[in-house]
């Protein structure tokens, strides 16, 4: 990351470099996407093909393990100061959380708006699926969880009594 952005050219190097945090959380979040998406149509196009929503349930849950450990060693690698398993509870329980965010755009889009076959043909139930499954519903769960994240699970209190010190 370091060498990366010594050959960025300012501004931008000092707004990455302010928002590393997010850069990273975005990363991190692009990595999951592939393995949610990965896992949800192996599982949407296979075994689980009446059941979408099942599908990404698991297909998040997947996602979220890996997230856990990409968050925990990289993006906020510097904050928290819980012990681990309190940490993790934390974590799995904003997850899970999110998981619900996630899930409603879907759920809608299938159930609400009827976008699955009969109703309407194959490709449109899928580009429907993958717009509000994928894009919409992560989305509102990415912003969900960047904020329980920084506020819960990886509080920067080494940061905040650091900023205290100074203060006095």
């Amino acid at each position: 990351m370091e060498s990366v952005l010594s050959r960025t050219p300012e501004p931008l190097r000092s707004a990455l470099i302010k928002h590393r945090e997010l850069l990273k959380f975005g990363i991190v979040g692009g990595t999951t996407f592939v393995v949610d998406n990965g896992v949800w149509y192996l599982l949407k196009l296979g075994v689980l093909e009446s059941k979408p929503t099942t599908a990404k349930a698991i297909a998040i849950i997947v996602a979220t393990i890996v997230s856990y450990i990409l968050n925990r060693e990289w993006s906020f690698r510097t904050r928290g100061g819980r012990e681990r398993h309190h940490e993790a509870a934390l974590f799995f329980v904003i997850s899970g959380l999110a998981v619900v965010v996630n899930l409603i755009p879907l759920y809608l889009s299938r159930y609400a708006f009827h976008l699955e076959t009969p109703f309407v043909e194959r490709w449109i139930q899928e580009t429907a699926d993958f717009i509000s499954g994928s894009i919409i519903g992560m989305l509102l769960a990415m912003v969900f969880r960047f904020w329980g994240f920084k506020k819960w699970v990886f509080p920067d209190e080494l940061g905040e009594r650091r900023r205290d010190n100074n203060r006095s």
